[in-house]
């Protein structure tokens, strides 16, 4: 249950980057309400995640989705570049998530 927690507390932080980026530094109100409110649900469930998987793997894989997670809706939403390099990246990101899922660090 740790690693659905984590997914989802994953998930969040790339909403509220999203949001963050909407809100145009805090000045747009819906975009910064939805920031705090993901931020908090995500921080909240990481912290659960965090009672059963060690810290390093917990926090790797939260900022790992989250990273890679806001690159594709930066691509997919606004337009930003997916250069090879880029997706190379992301790439690389998304397989050390997998594997310190892997790793039996649990």
């Amino acid at each position: 249950m740790a690693w659905t927690y984590l997914l989802v507390a994953g998930l969040l932080e790339v909403l509220w980057a999203f949001a963050m980026k909407k809100s145009a530094g805090f000045t747009v109100l819906g975009p910064t309400i939805l920031t705090f409110v993901a931020m908090i649900a995500s921080f909240a469930l990481l912290s659960i995640a965090m009672r059963s998987l060690p810290l390093g793997t917990a926090y790797a894989v939260w900022t790992g989705i989250g990273a890679a997670g806001a690159f594709l809706a930066g691509a997919a939403f606004m337009g930003e570049a997916l250069t090879p390099m880029r997706v190379v990246a992301a790439l690389l990101i998304l397989s050390g998530i997998v594997l310190m899922k892997f790793s039996g660090g649990e």
